[in-house]
């Protein structure tokens, strides 16, 4: 343990204070930072929410200290939503951008991710691989076999994204048996350039952290970029099939996601 970790604990939102806190985190990255908006998002509370906030598991990241009076402890969050609590709410959040039919019938155990952010101050430390390590635990002792959620670029300008948005399409496309299809609506073709004229320096330093690290863990991707116009970013579906994970991505994985 390091002594920035030996701040922080990783679990579940347990009452009123810890959801507010993730919301008031969201409403600084996703709102602030990044110029999101949705009907339910409070400017006056700063707070980030919707619908679905009242369903979801909350991971947060807690750091000890700050003050939970304040609503100033939670400076990680990730939205997780099991499948049967999906089909009792009606749909995904997902659902929104993609045809999520190949999943549901699929037959496998899933599990949506959402809502990834870490307070600005503590990015590129050990925030976020102590939620991935929390993530995998509850992955893991919930046999779940195929997690997924959409990671964005920010922007809506999709030729300034041809690089990365390309070099996805073209080297991790999901299997078509499981492949979501973006919305037509929303539907941004992701194949802009050419194999032969990819440049996969470019196309890297471009791609956020979090699409490059479920690349790591063998991820792959939805058919099609989705334009987020409300949350002013082009979302891609990225999804883990983990019983198609290589021994390497595997070991990786069951480690709690700590040993790349």
């Amino acid at each position: 343990m390091t002594p920035e970790s030996s701040y922080f604990e990783t679990r579940l939102a347990t009452d009123e204070a810890d959801l507010l806190a993730a919301q008031r985190l969201r409403y600084r990255v996703f709102v602030e930072e990044l110029g999101a908006e949705g009907s339910l998002v409070d400017h006056e509370l700063g707070l980030e929410r919707d619908e679905f906030d009242p369903i979801v598991d909350h991971l947060i990241l807690v750091d000890r200290r700050r003050s939970a009076a304040d609503l100033d402890h939670v400076v990680g969050a990730y939205r997780l939503l099991p499948g049967d609590r999906a089909a009792s709410f009606g749909r995904f959040y997902c659902d929104s951008e993609y045809d999520l039919a190949p999943l549901r019938n699929s037959g496998r155990s899933l599990l949506e991710l959402g809502r990834s952010c870490v307070d600005a101050d503590l990015r590129g430390g050990s925030g976020m691989f102590l939620l991935w390590n929390a993530l995998a635990e509850y992955v893991l002792d919930r046999g779940i076999e195929i997690l997924f959620g959409v990671a964005s670029f920010h922007g809506t300008d999709a030729q300034a994204l041809a690089q990365p948005l390309s070099w996805l399409h073209h080297h991790h496309l999901a299997l078509p048996q499981i492949r979501p299809l973006a919305h037509q609506d929303g539907f941004q073709r992701m194949d802009l350039v050419p194999p032969e004229d990819l440049d996969r320096r470019a196309a890297m330093t471009s791609m956020p952290p979090l699409i490059k690290a479920y690349l790591r863990i063998g991820g792959s991707i939805g058919e099609g970029a989705f334009l987020d116009r409300e949350f002013n970013t082009t979302d891609v579906f990225l999804l883990v099939d983990t019983a198609a994970m290589s021994e390497k991505h595997r070991k990786f994985y069951e480690t709690r996601w700590q040993a790349q």
